[in-house]
């Protein structure tokens, strides 16, 4: 081969090569693309959303480990979180932290109660009928130390805490950021949401 082309060769593959060590990086200790499948998060998030999540918000974890290296910080109340389903690790779920551990928390007619006060949700959406199979009313439960307790926004369309338990701190992979592309089908791009923040 002619030592040009050779030379050429090398420096497209070593270009190639550092391109995808730093794109493992970035999504093993940054960033994480995530696309909203489901109604459960509508108003704050609708199906079609594509968002990245922080995953470095509460920690630098060890690439296929959950030890953490570095902690960052703590997630907190009202944090828009992805994580691992408690019942099959291999999906990936986002909802709303409401629970800390220690937390007790009880839904009283779709009012959540944390710690025996009612809590400001101008996020949540709840149906003006009556969903069959919604738990309206839950609880009083106590959440675990390292675990926390999390709903949809869209409460009468999640399957959340209230029916399969409390996610583990390890399971956490990061916060919800920003909306990075919104398409809800065909020709309908939602230009207004790219770029918003997730609140």
């Amino acid at each position: 081969m002619n030592p040009r082309w050779q030379k050429i060769l090398k420096e497209y593959v070593e270009a190639l090569a550092v391109a995808l060590v730093l794109a493992l990086v970035i999504r093993t200790f940054v960033v994480q693309a995530f696309k909203i499948p489901s109604e459960s998060m509508v108003e704050t998030l609708l199906v079609g959303d594509h968002l990245l999540v922080n995953k470095f918000s509460y920690g630098v974890k060890l690439p296929f480990t959950e030890k953490v290296l570095v902690k960052v910080g703590d997630p907190a109340h009202g944090d828009v979180i992805v994580f691992e389903y408690p019942e099959n690790r291999d999906l990936d779920y986002i909802k709303r932290i409401i629970g800390l551990p220690g937390d007790v928390i009880e839904l009283k007619n779709n009012v959540v109660f944390r710690n025996g006060q009612k809590i400001d949700e101008p996020y949540k959406r709840v149906d003006a009928t009556p969903v069959p199979g919604a738990r309206m009313t839950f609880g009083p439960v106590t959440v675990p130390s390292d675990q926390y307790f999390v709903m949809g926004d869209n409460r009468d369309h999640s399957q959340d805490s209230r029916y399969w338990g409390f996610v583990p701190r390890e399971y956490i992979r990061g916060k919800a950021w920003v909306l990075y592309w919104s398409w809800a089908g065909g020709t309908d791009i939602r230009w207004n949401r790219i770029g918003n923040v997730i609140k």
